[in-house]
């Protein structure tokens, strides 16, 4: 009986140290799967987190809308998206990826209402439409970078890449005008990192982005010209910078008018340089 009980013990024993074993070694697998899994979650929630695409939310009529930065966070890297004001002060801003036609009205409007405006362009309008060019700096406007080649500028790592789309753009303004190019960056698409403002920041430029703009890019799809008057004068508020597209057959169409309603409700004209 006892060495009956002695051989069951060891049995026992044999087999609850295997289950033991067992237990321990699951359990560490399921623990390493949850690191990994959280490790992988993480790395992809920071990934995400590095790039944003500019959003706006109007929260009141005539109010300045939330952006998905805030004024002071952007100031740290020399970066706006509205002054922050209550005196009625509106800056415009153009993109201009390419030239269709509609710039000169633009230009004609904005000099009728001795309007300061910057445009932002890529670096195929500026080589291709080198009189505009001229145009816009003699009648006082900005040309502002924004880049050669349009990019996701939040993909690109290196410094010397995000350099490159911007110095390529200065040579080009630098030929045709004989004078340095203001630093002043807008990014392609709105889509930013924090690591892109950092590096603007240092290479002496200022990032804007924008507190109205509105559907107006696409050529095939132009908005209605009494529904975009609607639209711009309702949700202008004091310091905004707005974005408009210098393709848009509409904004040709309706700058004149528009300034005169945004002059109407007391607003006024300024340079991004004020900023």
């Amino acid at each position: 009986m006892h060495l009956k009980y002695i051989s069951s013990t060891r049995i026992f024993s044999s087999r609850f140290t295997k289950i033991f074993l067992l237990f321990c070694a699951c359990a560490f697998i399921g623990s390493s799967i949850g690191k990994i899994v959280s490790h992988n979650t993480a790395r992809q929630t920071a990934a995400s987190a590095q790039s944003s695409n500019w959003g706006l939310s109007f929260q009141e009529e005539g109010k300045r809308p939330v952006g998905n930065a805030t004024i002071e966070e952007l100031a740290q890297y020399n970066a706006f998206f509205a002054e922050d004001t209550e005196e009625k002060k509106i800056y415009l801003t153009f993109d201009a990826g390419f030239e269709n036609g509609n710039t000169p009205a633009i230009l004609d409007a904005l000099k009728k209402h001795q309007a300061p405006a910057t445009f932002f362009v890529v670096g195929n309008f500026i080589s291709e439409n080198k009189d505009l060019i001229k145009r816009m700096e003699t009648e006082g406007h900005i040309v502002g970078n924004h880049t050669m080649t349009h990019p996701d500028m939040s993909k690109i790592s290196t410094k010397e890449s995000f350099q490159k789309e911007l110095s390529d753009v200065e040579k080009i303004y630098r030929e045709i005008t004989g004078k340095e190019m203001t630093k002043f960056y807008r990014p392609p698409q709105g889509i930013y990192s924090t690591q892109n403002l950092s590096m603007a920041r240092e290479l002496g430029y200022h990032t804007f982005f924008w507190s109205l703009a509105y559907v107006d890019w696409y050529q095939d799809n132009q908005p209605d010209p009494q529904e975009a008057i609607a639209k711009l004068t309702k949700r202008i508020h004091p310091g905004a910078i707005v974005l408009l597209h210098s393709t848009s057959s509409t904004n040709a169409q309706i700058l004149d008018e528009l300034l005169d309603k945004w002059e109407a409700m007391g607003y006024s004209f300024h340079s991004l340089n004020e900023l």
